[in-house]
């Protein structure tokens, strides 16, 4: 009889790539050629979950988001660009234009016409054929080897359907750091133009750019887009923040305090825009009540406390046709990219956690309904990354593609670097002591100060330093902002406007607080050094410093 084999070392590493691969082959469910069909793109998907039983439309896959996987060649051109010194890039290239991102030829996918007579299998079938053909014009247009990263998954695009025919009005959710490349027009024309409903821009994070730069944003956003309503919010106003809001070097590292409450200055301007929009078409006075409730109680920090009623229905994946105001009620549907903070804006405006949190792109796997109160509910919509030429370091800080998916993140480091001055920001010194900075060296620094070592050779881990760069500038704890066209030029009269006294009112900062600081919710880079350990010294004696605004809406009425 044959004797067994002899048994070969397994080493965890190589049981880690086997399992990877045969989550590739499984997870090839969609495979789309060039129009010449010579060559073929690989479609990843980036939250990928084991199935559970058989296939279909209910498995635990249906909603993963879906992007092509970039060739192994591009891959090893980055790497080599990663070697290459900085080249500073100065303030007035960093002014972006919405138009120059997304051409009038690059649209959405929309929900093709349908009708009650068809069958659910009737119409699965011509969205699968409507969505894949709608793929195959964008790979035979003259924009597909500019596109970027963009969701490929039609189940997401379905729930982004489904709030659109739902809504009265949409809430377009923005971060105001990237809102130019977070504002598809093409969604604004349909939605205004075609389904003849109203929209309401929402400047989402303002307390991370000053006052100014967000004035700049709402003035050109109005004005490329007529009738669109632009208002401004943050989920962590001035007096929700405790300690220092920056080190000694300009780094951010705001933190919250307190239990989830109202956010009730960002509140107040979305029921503005709306009551606006609805006339008297709806009873929005419980909405106002709450607010004003919400915002008499703020120093109350008894966790069972709760203002007003919500009410969570269960998602509905039916037909449905749209009646405006039906039963009196007012439906606001929430659209936005990943990371935007949809989620933490709903729950800010609810005043408690109703809908769950991550900085993870796809969290939200299907539409939420939500009744803020009887007479106003909300549909949470999964983020969604539309298609554009927006580039991918840009896609990677906004958060539209997961860090954690990442092969190479050195072409984003470079794009941070030379917009921002990062050595002097994170106080680390060059890796061979000289002059000159590449993002390797940038990443080589901060994984020696850091203390980032490979397991086995205790070599920097220049990759985990580079995650973590790239998670704190997400955060914003690393605070890079662009500005809309004309911004460099006009700063000073964007810095004057007597609209800042609202925006300011939004932020609820005090005078002695930097409107460039950011938030963080914990401290997750931990406290490896012994300077990171003086700042969080320093915290502490600033935190006495710091000036608590109570009421928001007598400070507004103080100035007036």
């Amino acid at each position: 009889m044959p004797q067994d084999r002899r048994k070969v070392p397994f080493s965890g590493k190589a049981k880690k790539q086997q399992m990877q691969a045969k989550k590739d082959r499984q997870n090839k469910t969609l495979l789309l050629s060039t129009s010449s069909g010579s060559n073929a793109y690989d479609v990843i998907s980036v939250n990928y979950q084991p199935s559970k039983g058989r296939g279909g439309r209910g498995e635990s896959n249906r909603y993963a988001l879906k992007f092509y996987r970039e060739s192994d060649e591009e891959l090893k051109l980055k790497k080599e660009e990663a070697l290459k010194s900085l080249n500073p890039v100065p303030e007035k290239e960093m002014e972006v234009n919405p138009a120059d991102f997304f051409p009038k030829e690059l649209t959405f996918p929309k929900r093709p016409p349908w009708d009650f007579n068809m069958t659910p299998a009737q119409l699965d079938s011509q969205e699968q054929r409507y969505f894949k053909n709608y793929i195959d014009q964008l790979q035979a247009s003259e924009h597909w080897k500019n596109i970027s990263y963009f969701e490929l998954n039609l189940e997401t695009w379905r729930q982004l359907w489904r709030v659109l025919e739902m809504c009265d009005v949409l809430l377009l959710i923005v971060d105001v750091r990237y809102a130019g490349m977070m504002f598809p027009p093409s969604l604004y024309e349909y939605v205004v133009n075609d389904l003849k409903k109203d929209m309401i821009l929402v400047l989402n994070k303002i307390d991370l750019v000053p006052a100014g730069a967000v004035r700049a944003w709402q003035l050109f956003l109005a004005e490329a887009c007529p009738g669109l309503r632009v208002v401004y919010f943050t989920s962590c106003p001035g007096y929700r923040l405790r300690g220092a809001t920056r080190d000694k070097a300009g780094l951010q590292i705001r933190r919250r305090k307190g239990r989830q409450q109202m956010c009730a200055e960002g509140a107040t301007k979305i029921l503005e825009a709306c009551k606006l929009i609805v006339a008297n078409n709806v009873d929005l006075s419980s909405w106002e009540k709450k607010i004003k409730e919400e915002a008499s109680s703020e120093m109350d920090d008894e966790e069972g406390t709760e203002i007003g009623e919500t009410i969570v229905e269960k998602a509905d994946t039916t037909f449905y046709k749209h009646e405006k105001y039906k039963n009196g009620v007012l439906t606001i549907g929430c659209v936005g990219q990943p990371n935007v903070g949809k989620s933490s804006l709903m729950n800010a405006i609810m005043g408690k956690k109703v809908v769950s949190v991550s900085k993870t792109p796809g969290h939200t796997k299907h539409f939420q309904t939500i009744f803020l109160t009887p007479q106003v509910r909300l549909c949470d919509c999964p983020g969604l990354v539309f298609p554009s030429t927006v580039p991918r370091p840009i896609q990677i800080l906004m958060g539209s593609f997961p860090i954690a998916q990442l092969r190479e993140p050195y072409t984003t480091i470079r794009y941070l670097a030379e917009r921002l001055d990062l050595p002097k920001l994170l106080r680390i010194e060059h890796p061979e002591n000289d002059d000159t900075w590449s993002p390797r060296d940038i990443c080589d620094g901060w994984a020696k100060k850091r203390g980032f070592l490979t397991a086995k050779a205790a070599r920097l881990d220049t990759y985990r330093a580079a995650n973590s760069l790239l998670r704190m500038a997400l955060d914003g704890r690393i605070c890079l902002w662009l500005r809309p066209p004309g911004f460099t030029e006009n700063r000073e009269s964007f810095e004057n406007h007597a609209e800042l006294k609202y925006i300011k009112w939004v932020q609820a900062l005090t005078k002695d607080d930097e409107v460039s600081s950011t938030i963080s919710d914990s401290d997750d880079e931990g406290k490896s050094s012994e300077s990171d350990a003086d700042d969080d010294s320093d915290d502490d004696d600033d935190e006495e410093e710091t000036i608590a605004i109570v009421n928001k809406f007598k400070a507004l009425a103080s100035d007036d």
